[in-house]
């Protein structure tokens, strides 16, 4: 019987599953809706604790890429299966339309069923009908006995095999790239951020944090506010919810004298303030480029919680978001917590957490729950998403002096500029030292002004003169007066600690 050979149906397959992937990234862009969102979560969740502080620890950001690697290939090989089973039928029933229908409707199946989303399922139906449809050889065009590589098969007949099979394989490859490239295009073309409801009072204040930054040779450090577009992002998964305004709302559960949900129109309607907030992740290395500045457009959390009479025995309460993370903080330092919806007088991108975010003064980064859903008021404590996978969850900011490849300038006369931002969340900076013969004496370093809010880095300056290879250490004093710990550590548990040194000259 003349089939189809396995080397063959592997070629039509990957290509068929590779091409499904990619109309359905066409079809929906970097979305939920896109057929790897659900596998990655499915990864990011079933990975054991150990191995992502793993991953945190000794790949970085690569971790995130090899998660989405391993999401990618895993769809791939599902959309695959399903092609070859539809090459399989078209050799059967001798037929490519059986064929083709079989591996269209089997993927548009899968990826509505992954999804949840049928009319975009079809961007990854179609394609891998086409593949399977264009690639599959009818008997009369195949090599007697089914195996292209057998010596008494004709060598024409099989040349014209191979070169339609790495035809069609080059053609879904094609398109793959096309895909990529052409989306790539699409979101750069973006439009700018809308300005955030009630926003109208934050250009004064990043008028107020310009005013008060040092003056830097160097052009390429941030100054005081960190462009929207430049601020880290870390989220627990790669595909980010998609949650409107009209859509959004809050709601406090759990041991409440009762229950409540706020609309995104109502909480904009309460008092607004304008706070510059800093934000530090807990995952990142000593000298990492994890910290930023910006301001934000919100409403104090305290009254809305006061408004439910918190209750339980704990005095604590679990943060939700739409993305499926939660973190616990004691009610008390929960109430002196932020609703934002604004950054730097803009929306909320989706990244950071649209329409509304939550962000605690004084603590990592990671706490500070975006696309927030739900506070439930707890009886009992419970862990959060990061202390079920080793870390401490809610610890307050470590002091950390900042010495970037940025800050480190060449003056035309010889000397050397160097450059930075220094944050201790809530207590502030009090003092930034400098020493540039390894520790052996210090120079207290100019700051930038320090500014009414609470809970923003301050930005440094010291020049030197330079006559060789120096070795440059900072540290910071927080405003209780207390030094930056010497005593390095990674980022797992708390947060890195120690003094950020290099050589310069």
């Amino acid at each position: 019987m003349i089939n189809v050979t396995e080397r063959r149906g592997a070629l039509l397959s990957a290509a068929a599953g590779a091409a499904a992937v990619a109309g359905s990234y066409l079809a929906t862009g970097w979305t939920p809706s896109f057929v790897v969102r659900p596998v990655d979560q499915a990864v990011v969740n079933l990975t054991p604790g150990p191995i992502v502080t793993f991953a945190i620890e000794t790949l970085g950001e690569t971790g995130h890429l090899i998660h989405i690697a391993i999401a990618v290939a895993a769809v791939v090989a599902l959309f695959g299966a399903v092609a070859f089973a539809g090459l399989r039928v078209a050799t059967r029933t001798d037929s490519r339309r059986v064929g083709a229908a079989v591996a269209g409707g089997g993927s548009w199946l899968l990826a509505a069923g992954l999804t949840g989303v049928s009319l975009g399922a079809l961007g990854a139906g179609l394609p891998a009908a086409a593949v399977v449809g264009i690639g599959w050889l009818p008997r009369s065009a195949t090599p007697t006995g089914g195996d292209t590589g057998t010596a008494r098969d004709a060598p024409a007949v099989v040349d014209a095999v191979r070169r339609r099979t790495l035809g069609v394989v080059a053609g879904a490859l094609g398109f793959v790239a096309a895909t990529a490239v052409g989306r790539r295009a699409l979101a750069s073309g973006d439009g700018p951020l809308p300005d955030a409801p009630r926003s109208e009072g934050a250009a004064a204040r990043l008028q107020e944090l310009d005013a008060g930054s040092l003056a830097f040779e160097s052009e390429d450090l941030h100054g005081m506010v960190t462009p929207i577009g430049e601020f880290y992002n870390v989220d627990i998964a790669e595909f980010d919810p998609e949650v409107t305004a009209s859509e959004w709302s809050l709601t406090f559960t759990g041991e409440t004298g009762s229950d409540r949900t706020v609309a995104f129109d109502e909480l904009i309607d309460r008092p607004v303030e304008h706070r510059a907030i800093t934000l530090r992740c807990v995952g990142e290395d000593l000298n990492g480029r994890k910290l930023d500045n910006a301001v934000w457009t919100g409403t104090p959390i305290r009254p809305l919680l006061e408004s439910v009479d918190p209750q339980g025995d704990c005095n604590c309460a679990m943060l939700r978001g739409e993305d499926g993370y939660y973190v616990q903080f004691p009610v008390d330092v929960l109430a002196q917590g932020f609703l934002a919806w604004g950054m730097n007088g803009k929306e909320l991108p989706s990244g950071h957490g649209h329409p509304v975010r939550v962000l605690i003064p004084g603590h990592w980064g990671e706490t500070n729950v975006k696309w927030l859903s739900e506070i439930e008021l707890l009886n009992v404590e419970e862990d959060g998403y990061w202390e079920e996978r080793g870390w401490e969850g809610t610890g307050e900011v470590k002091t950390v002096a900042k010495l970037w490849d940025e800050g480190v300038t060449e003056l035309g006369d010889g000397r050397i500029e160097l450059a930075g931002h220094a944050y201790a969340g809530t207590r502030g900076i009090e003092r930034v030292e400098v020493s540039t013969d390894g520790g052996e004496t210090w120079t207290d370093a100019d700051l930038s002004e320090a500014l009414p809010d609470d809970d923003v880095w301050r930005q440094w300056r010291h020049v030197f003169e330079a006559d060789g290879e120096r070795e440059v250490v900072v540290r910071a004093v927080d405003g209780e007066g207390t030094l930056q710990t010497r005593e390095e550590s990674g980022s797992v548990p708390s947060g890195a600690s120690g003094w950020v040194r290099r050589t310069v000259g």
